[in-house]
């Protein structure tokens, strides 16, 4: 896998070319994380790359993106803790400091962080673990892909 999709998340969702993807929402892509220091660390990406704040978005579709959200993050808090009895709960948030585009981050919290950032935002953890290679979404993570994938359609049938 290249890593030419990075630059353009959105594009290469639309194209089917973002290996990250693991489900199409309503407005927009459930894609897993590209690091996994959390396991089960996803986003949603909005459909639509021009898209920088969620007030950009029609009322309807602003409400469409809150509601894919939360279902991003059911289907993460549901996988993460059948997975991990040390699940604790699940963050969301949209921020848009970095990425310009719409997005929201759903990070699932476990007990067995380190005490100085289990319960602090994410962001706090340091930089290099960010980086690691044994973070780094892979092979070892179908499992897991599949899993929050398969949530995500079982809560689409709920509704």
């Amino acid at each position: 896998m290249t890593d030419d999709w990075r630059a353009d998340r959105i594009g290469a969702a639309l194209r089917g070319e973002n290996p990250t993807v693991l489900r199409r929402l309503t407005s927009g892509f459930a894609v897993i994380g590209d690091v996994q220091f959390l396991p089960g660390y996803s986003v949603l990406l909005v459909d639509d790359p021009a898209v920088q704040r969620l007030s950009d978005l029609p009322r309807a579709k602003r409400l469409s993106f809150l509601s894919d959200m939360d279902r991003l993050g059911e289907a993460v808090e549901r996988v993460c803790g059948r997975l991990d009895r040390s699940f604790r709960r699940v963050n969301l948030e949209i921020l848009g400091n970095t990425d310009s585009f719409l997005h929201a981050h759903v990070w699932p919290r476990y007990a067995w962080e380190p005490a100085d950032v289990v319960g602090a935002p994410v962001w706090r953890y340091p930089r290099e673990r960010w980086g690691e290679e044994e973070f780094r979404l892979g092979p070892r993570h179908d499992a897991l892909r599949e899993a929050i994938g398969s949530e995500l359609d079982r809560l689409r049938s709920e509704t």
